[in-house]
């Protein structure tokens, strides 16, 4: 691996993660700010469904044109090239006068935010190896639980005290701060550079696509995220208007979810490495079944047993995500890392969209504003997760030891 100066592993891992965590935050926020824009623009469940998938839609067209370019350039200019576009529309969604505007911005940030994902993922598969890969992953990973701890909290009380708005303007001040980070601690990279790539633009492409465990291991992803995302884009509208949780008390879901997470994350991401990528994911998606039944099926309930309830779905739902990157990551030959990492968000993004828009399309708003339709939705993310945890099997990793127990059973 060529890189041009010397790095610390763990500042570098910090850097992505707060890469991450910018991006990550600017896609959450929309969920629990639904019920607020619901109200201030007014418009139905349907179309926040497709304000949310907006950035979703958006971001698997831009992982497809991106898995044409992202291995013919030096990984560290052009993440930060994507981070400061994806700044740049984010502010366009903290200025836009209305729904309309605001889709637009949102369908921009998420263009240039899913090229960020794959780019962080792919650096880590670049430089990280393979045996401290789930672990690394789980400190990027952890940029979810810090965006749930602190972000969210943070972004809603901004919110409340100021208008919807805000949020995306600190979201805008943090990523200033992290694009002077990056330039700073972020090696280059160049391994991946070859004349063969720069020949025509689709080599790359055509090779992934050509190679039948890519086509497994994107189709496995892309499982992994429509059994969640049926489910949490509408968490927060379900706990206002169905079991009656404050807006107020929003943030708290957030704040005690994200800090457990933020120390599940670390213990799972060295758990996998140790005992196996495969049977601990198994294991972790398995649990995952009963907070998800739980938040869909509950019909009242206390803000002490909602948030046990929110905080295991959050802990087990995203905690899926660490063993599963870090075998997703490994399933792809080297040399095309970056562009099936580019394709492999493509195929996230465009589960996302439609797992919010079949969602938003499950459920209705009852003249007492109550949702209903949301215990289906549960139905179907069950089925798509079971689904998952069988497919898992099929994918071979390239840089795993034969000897070691990361390599999925036949």
């Amino acid at each position: 691996m060529t890189v041009t100066k010397p790095y610390s592993e763990r500042a570098l891992l910090l850097t992505l993660a707060g890469i991450q965590f910018s991006h990550v935050l600017d896609f959450m926020i929309m969920m629990p700010l639904g019920p607020m824009l619901m109200r201030e623009l007014g418009i139905t469940t349907h179309e926040f469904g497709l304000l949310v998938a907006s950035y979703s839609f958006s971001a698997a067209l831009s992982g497809l044109l991106g898995a044409t370019f992202v291995d013919r350039f030096e990984r560290k200019r052009l993440l930060l090239l994507m981070f400061v576009l994806f700044g740049l529309s984010t502010l366009a969604c903290g200025l836009a006068p209305g729904y309309a505007a605001l889709i637009v911005a949102r369908g921009l940030a998420g263009a240039f935010g899913g090229v960020l994902g794959a780019l962080v993922q792919t650096v880590i598969g670049d430089v990280i190896p393979f045996a401290r890969r789930a672990k690394a992953s789980g400190i990027v990973s952890a940029a979810f639980s810090f965006s749930t701890v602190a972000g969210v909290p943070l972004s809603l009380w901004l919110a409340s005290y100021f208008q919807w708005r805000a949020p995306f303007i600190f979201i805008v001040v943090l990523v200033a701060i992290f694009i002077v980070i990056g330039w700073r601690v972020l090696p280059e990279l160049h391994h991946h550079l070859s004349k063969e790539k720069q020949s025509h633009p689709f080599a790359a492409l055509f090779a992934v696509l050509r190679d039948g465990n890519h086509l497994r291991a994107m189709t496995f992803s892309a499982m992994i995220i429509f059994s969640g995302f049926t489910v949490i884009p509408y968490i927060t509208v379900y706990a206002v208007n169905n079991i009656l949780i404050s807006q107020h008390d929003i943030a708290y879901i957030y704040l005690v979810g994200g800090a457990a997470t933020l120390v599940t994350a670390r213990f799972i991401g060295h758990w996998a490495d140790l005992r196996g990528k495969v049977k601990i994911y198994r294991l972790v998606a398995f649990a995952s079944m009963v907070p998800l039944l739980a938040v869909t099926q509950i019909q009242s309930a206390s803000l002490g047993l909602w948030l046990v309830c929110t905080t295991l779905f959050f802990v087990l739902i995203s905690g899926r995500f660490i063993p599963a990157m870090a075998i997703i990551a490994s399933a792809a030959q080297p040399k095309l890392r970056g562009t099936f990492m580019s394709l492999n968000a493509t195929m996230q993004s465009l589960a996302m969209g439609l797992a919010a828009t079949l969602s938003g399309f499950i459920i209705t708003q009852q003249s007492n504003g109550q949702i209903a339709g949301y215990q289906n939705v549960g139905y179907v993310a069950i089925a798509a997760n079971l689904l998952a945890i069988w497919y898992v099997s099929r994918i071979e990793m390239h840089d795993a030891h034969p000897n070691l127990p990361d390599v999925a059973p036949k």
